[in-house]
C-alpha cells in the first residue's frame, strides 16, 4: 500500500492539466514567465489527510497572460475542466474525488505590469492508484 500524502498532487495536477489547456503549465515562476505566456501556475497551499490513504489538498491555480481578458479566460477554461472533468478522472499515480473551488478565479495582483494574474483556490480529494 502506498504511504499516506504519496500524491505529489502538483505533479499529477500539472500534467493532468497541460494534457488539456493551450499554455504552460508548472509549479514555480522563473525569469522567463514573459516569454512563456500563457502560463498556468499550480502550487500546493494546504490541505489535510485522513491518516490512511485520502488526501485534501488545498491547491492555488495562478494563470498568467499578455491581457486581463485572457488571463481571465483561460483561469475560466481551467475551472470548468478541474469541476466538470478532473472528479472522477486518474493518471498512472492518483485517482481524484471531489473538486470545489474555494475561491472563484479572480484577479489578483501581480507587480510586473506587463502581464496579468488571475487565480482561484481549489480543494482537491486525491488518494493513489492502487
Amino acid at each position: 500500500m502506498a504511504a499516506v500524502g504519496s500524491v505529489d498532487i502538483e505533479l499529477e495536477l500539472i500534467g493532468w492539466t497541460q494534457a488539456r489547456v493551450d499554455a504552460v503549465v508548472r509549479d514555480e515562476l522563473d525569469n522567463n514567465l514573459l516569454t512563456e505566456l500563457p502560463t498556468v501556475q499550480i502550487e500546493a497551499v494546504g490541505g489535510d489527510d485522513d491518516g490512511f490513504r485520502l488526501d485534501r489538498a488545498l491547491v492555488d491555480v495562478n494563470v498568467y497572460a499578455a491581457t486581463r481578458a485572457e488571463a481571465i479566460a483561460l483561469a475560466a477554461t481551467v475551472r470548468g475542466l478541474y469541476l466538470t472533468q478532473l472528479r472522477g478522472s486518474t493518471t498512472a499515480n492518483a485517482a481524484f474525488g471531489m473538486v470545489r473551488a474555494l475561491t472563484r478565479p479572480a484577479v489578483r495582483p501581480y507587480e510586473n505590469t506587463a502581464l496579468r494574474r488571475v487565480g482561484a483556490t481549489y480543494e482537491i480529494y486525491s488518494h493513489p492508484v492502487s
